[in-house]
């Protein structure tokens, strides 16, 4: 695990760390590749560039890390060279079996993405929206999700769901607090045919920014434990989406 140190978040804390080389150029070859989902009305790649470019918050610092984490303590062949960048309407998306989404609070669907995002939760895919808060952002999701989804009912999970105890037991998922506002966090999902004993399709971390975390490992910033439980919820993520 990265080693971190316990200290205050400085005041510019929400501007992205420096990042290691990273492509974005990957060709599918079979290998786990890590996939963060674009969305908005810019067709191009700007960091921080408004609330257009919401989707690329943490970017690449989280992945980056989060995948060689994976990499360093499981048997995943997945590639740390770099990630894709898909939108949700791209063919290519098939390809993997799960995906990120940051900041579905500001989300904003066409319909044809919605029509191929439906397709692949329900051909195997798996989503993890993060990175968002308060009711507004939640009915904006919720919103979005129902166009996507439109039979599909969020259930809150516990400690008890499976995906908390794939790879690592997380003992206690309300411990995993926004990394600013320490606020209580709570999971949703929604299952195949809205039965939870079978696979979840969509994961959503409300109330949290799980990801701040990757992104800040290893700066000082925040406290060893903290950003140890939020790397067991990231790599319990990709096992899952992997396995399921």
């Amino acid at each position: 695990m990265v080693i971190l140190s316990a200290g205050a978040m400085p005041a510019d804390a929400q501007r992205d760390a420096p990042a290691l080389p990273h492509r974005t150029d990957l060709t599918y070859d079979g290998r786990f590749t890590f996939v963060r989902l674009r969305w908005g009305s810019d067709g191009g790649f700007g960091r921080r560039g408004g609330w257009s470019s919401a989707w690329n918050h943490d970017y690449p610092r989280a992945e980056q890390n989060l995948s060689l984490i994976l990499k360093e303590i499981t048997a995943v062949d997945i590639r740390t060279e770099g990630s894709r960048i898909l939108t949700l309407d791209d063919p290519e998306l098939f390809k993997y079996p799960m995906a990120f989404m940051w900041e579905p609070g500001f989300w904003a669907l066409t319909d044809g993405e919605a029509e191929s995002f439906r397709a692949y939760l329900l051909k195997g895919g798996f989503a993890v929206f993060e990175d968002f808060d308060g009711a507004q952002q939640w009915a904006n999701f919720e919103a979005q999700m129902r166009r996507v989804l439109p039979d599909g009912r969020f259930v809150k999970l516990d400690n008890a769901h499976g995906i908390f105890d794939v790879f690592f037991q997380i003992r206690n998922i309300d411990a995993i607090v926004h990394p600013m506002s320490h606020i209580r966090p709570s999971y949703y999902g929604i299952f195949e045919g809205n039965d939870p004993s079978r696979r979840l399709m969509v994961m959503a971390n409300f109330d949290n920014d799980v990801p701040e975390y990757w992104e800040w490992s290893g700066q000082g910033i925040f406290p060893f434990d903290a950003s140890n439980e939020a790397y067991k919820l990231g790599v319990n993520y990709m096992i899952y989406g992997l396995t399921h």
